[in-house]
């Protein structure tokens, strides 16, 4: 895998991936790094070498690796403020795609179901109004999305948008989005149910889309100038995910007990007031961005798979969902957490797959004699 450093020998192909660090982006690096050849290679600079808000710093990055193709999964939080959303997650996209314009190169750019309406089974063209009432967020993707369209249509831009349902996966190093979800019950943070029954969501396995990324960039004379929702085929319940994590990790909340709408935005405007007091006084404190998305916990929003069902690309993978990968992430992140020091007084024993920790504490000479059973082969991969 390619550093930034200066390259003194060019692979075949050479792509530039921005908002490498994140958990779209991390799944990225690990797969063009261990499941593609030697003759793809991809750069990930930071934002020190490579900041979306500085013109020149994209001028003199690509002038100096002029690559032949790049893939765009930055974004900033999703409770950014205006001048930081409109910065990185529409001037800088476009900046990008004005790059590959120039160097006449594929531009892969990931999108997010925050552009379309409430609904059920919606496709690539159900958009929201461009209106000024819509979240920092949602205004700067729905933003780039129509510039990229209209750069294709009058320049002839080689772009493909990636659109996202509700993203899941390990070694997400933020607590946000589906994560702060897994965080607020995992902490106990959660005594009752923020949503209604019947509240179905769209979701994304982290971990498929770099495939899709890879078939993209071969297959550009079908998908370039598209959009496409990459979604589970299958929508998923809210209220059924948090009641099946609470059930593998055996606890007593949050109660089955479901918040109405109007009572659950009074509680977040009185926690917006709370949260402004303190701040006045000198206390740091920030609400959880998510809450400004809590419409969304009692509305429905379903994308529909078709368009990329009904393309050449076959890896969708509908077996993997986010209930097949629940235990693996719980075991994830619930360890990672605790280390921490980001959740406390959580009896472990609750959610450890074959009891190695208490093994480890009670009966070392036990786990000795299991480790040596196990395969301890030399570590694959590197030998000469």
């Amino acid at each position: 895998m390619a550093t930034d450093k200066c390259i003194t020998s060019r692979p075949q192909r050479l792509g530039v991936l921005v908002g490498g660090s994140g958990l779209i982006g991390g799944a990225l690096m690990h797969y063009f790094k261990t499941k593609t050849d030697e003759s793809i290679d991809l750069l990930a600079p930071n934002s020190k070498k490579l900041s979306l808000r500085e013109p020149d710093d994209i001028l003199g990055y690509f002038r100096k690796y002029r690559p032949d193709f790049i893939i765009n999964a930055a974004i900033t939080a999703i409770d950014s403020d205006a001048q930081l959303a409109y910065e990185v997650n529409y001037l800088g996209a476009i900046n990008l795609a004005r790059v590959a314009l120039a160097l006449g190169i594929p531009y892969i750019h990931f999108s997010s179901a925050a552009v379309m309406p409430n609904g059920q089974n919606l496709d690539e063209d159900d958009l929201r109004p461009l209106a000024p009432g819509l979240s920092n967020y949602a205004k700067s993707k729905l933003l780039a999305e129509l510039t990229l369209k209209h750069l294709h249509e009058t320049q002839g831009l080689d772009y493909t948008a990636i659109r996202l349902g509700v993203v899941y996966g390990k070694h997400d190093h933020k607590i946000q989005g589906f994560h702060r979800l897994f965080f607020s019950i995992m902490n106990r943070a959660m005594p009752v149910m923020l949503t209604r029954r019947g509240v179905r969501h769209s979701y994304t396995h982290a971990k498929k889309l770099p495939p899709f990324v890879h078939y993209l960039l071969e297959h550009r004379d079908e998908f370039s100038g598209r959009t496409y929702n990459f979604v589970d085929p299958d929508p998923v319940e809210l209220a059924e995910v948090i009641l099946t994590i609470k059930r593998y990790l055996e606890l007593a909340i949050p109660k089955e007990i479901y918040v109405p709408y109007p009572l659950a935005k009074f509680g977040r405007h009185t926690l917006e007031l709370l949260v402004r007091g303190l701040s006045h006084i000198g206390v740091e404190a920030r609400m959880p961005g998510e809450l400004m998305f809590l419409e969304n916990f009692y509305q429905t929003q379903t994308l529909s798979p078709a368009r990329l069902l009904n393309s050449s690309f076959q890896g969708l993978a509908p077996e993997v969902t986010v209930y097949s990968k629940l235990p693996d992430m719980i075991e994830y992140y619930l360890t990672r957490w605790e280390q921490l020091n980001l959740i406390s007084n959580y009896n472990r024993e609750i959610f450890d797959p074959g009891h190695r920790r208490e093994i480890f504490v009670n009966d070392p000479q036990r786990l000795l004699e299991t480790i040596k059973n196990d395969n301890l082969a030399p570590f694959p991969g590197l030998e000469e």
